[in-house]
């Protein structure tokens, strides 16, 4: 009826299918070189968006399908607390400017800190960082041993010297006692940068940092061996931070760019 001879059907058959199976082993191989070059972190809706920036075409079914297939799976998240914010104090509280409004129409109009516990086997950590709503870039952070209102204070202060950003900047935190403290709250009016605070207990005005913290344990710290010394971590958070997730890392909420590229495609649009 197609006019075509039975050999001639099964020699097409069999390059089609020969065509698919090598279409597969490439689209494999890159599957599996994002996976490693992510540092085992992306799952496949990061691996998809990735392969769509190529031009592949392909569902992001296949993606996971395939990396079910290689035994390739994302870091998942570990259930562990440490509290960090010490809100008994007698020292003044801003109030909520913020009001849960996670959203900015530029680059330093909002921040956000906060401060987390870092386990290392010399002894304790703790990691104070500061996001940039609008770009989801950590825009400052420093690591210490001890929960001190020095900690929060170079966060700043490096926050400040990179950005340089211009007055009325709303800073948002918890009711720590380091964020609270009159040496802190001196720096931010210098500054000229609007303090504002989350309600007591309630995690969910600060929830952005939150987010970010969590994904950096989940990355950098629960899926790898425990840090052994404070050097060791030290060197760690800075590669994640500053090359990874400011650099490279794709976030879904900024159309899958990394922070970094976000802001500089921003100040190209308005330039």
């Amino acid at each position: 009826m197609l006019k075509v001879s039975r050999s001639g059907y099964y020699k097409w058959k069999s390059a089609d299918v020969s065509e698919r199976a090598k279409r597969k082993e490439k689209l494999t191989k890159r599957i599996i070189w994002h996976y490693y070059d992510s540092d085992e972190t992306y799952g496949s809706p990061r691996i998809h968006k990735e392969l769509l920036k190529e031009g592949w075409t392909v569902a992001e079914r296949t993606v996971g399908l395939i990396m079910r297939e290689q035994g390739l799976r994302s870091c998942m998240a570990r259930k562990f607390r440490v509290t960090t914010t010490d809100s008994n104090h007698d020292q003044p509280i801003a109030p909520n400017v913020l009001e849960q409004d996670f959203k900015a129409t530029k680059p330093n109009e909002k921040w956000v800190a906060d401060i987390t516990y870092i386990p290392c086997c010399q002894g304790k950590l703790y990691l104070a960082s500061i996001l940039d709503l609008y770009t989801k870039e950590i825009v400052g952070w420093k690591l210490s041993g001890r929960m001190t209102t020095d900690l929060v204070m170079e966060a700043l202060d490096q926050a400040y010297d990179s950005k340089k950003p211009g007055k009325g900047l709303i800073h948002h935190s918890d009711r720590g006692s380091q964020y609270a403290s009159k040496e802190y709250r001196e720096q931010l009016e210098s500054y000229q940068m609007k303090p504002s605070m989350s309600r007591k207990g309630n995690c969910y005005d600060n929830a952005c940092i939150e987010a970010f913290h969590s994904i950096l344990k989940r990355e950098c710290i629960y899926s790898k061996p425990k840090f052994k010394t404070k050097q060791e971590a030290q060197e760690k958070l800075f590669q994640y931070i500053e090359f990874f997730y400011n650099r490279k890392r794709s976030n879904s909420t900024i159309g899958y760019m990394s922070p970094v590229r976000f802001e500089k495609l921003y100040y190209q649009s308005v330039a």
